[in-house]
């Protein structure tokens, strides 16, 4: 696991201590990878990628998404998805989404320490780690049933915001 030195002292980006993870499973495009940590960095969130990625961090296209922000997203790097899932227990409950998945968005009540994991832009994740978490998948639903899916740093908006929403409705 690699991580950046620590949060911006002048911004106050995502901390350790986040209860809201949201993960990037094997990521291929830079520009969706920098929309989805801005997201993160505006809703609190901390972000993490797992390798392989399909771009190096360093690369213009994900500083430009995630505009004059980035350096304060700080993801957290995985080097691979064994690790990763190794530490999801210490992280929170998971869930994973997929246009596939059985279980919608809205049927899930999500608690107080959550890991969000999407899956990369060309084929979502992989099988193998769709049959391991079979309980634990969640769809975005579509009212257009031959859409395959939508964009990834699109969908990280929507659940995180509901995430957020339920959230904000239980401290009331």
């Amino acid at each position: 696991m690699t991580r950046s030195a620590g949060p911006d002292p002048d911004g106050g980006g995502a901390t350790e201590c986040a209860s809201i993870h949201v993960a990037l499973v094997t990521p291929e495009i830079a520009w969706n990878t920098g929309n989805a940590g801005r997201t993160c960095l505006a809703a609190g969130a901390q972000l993490h990628l797992v390798r392989p990625l399909g771009f190096s961090l360093d690369e213009r296209e994900v500083r430009r998404a995630g505009v004059d922000y980035w350096p304060r997203v700080q993801p957290v790097v995985w080097d691979d998805l064994a690790a990763f899932e190794a530490a999801l227990p210490a992280l929170g409950e998971p869930f994973f989404f997929s246009a596939e998945a059985p279980r919608e968005l809205w049927d899930v009540t999500f608690p107080s320490d959550v890991v969000l994991v999407f899956g990369r832009e060309s084929g979502g994740l992989p099988d193998d780690v769709r049959a391991r978490h079979a309980d634990r998948m969640v769809c975005i639903p579509m009212a257009d049933t031959k859409m395959r899916s939508l964009n990834v740093s699109t969908a990280v908006a929507i659940v995180l915001y509901e995430v957020l929403r339920q959230h904000r409705s239980r401290a009331r």
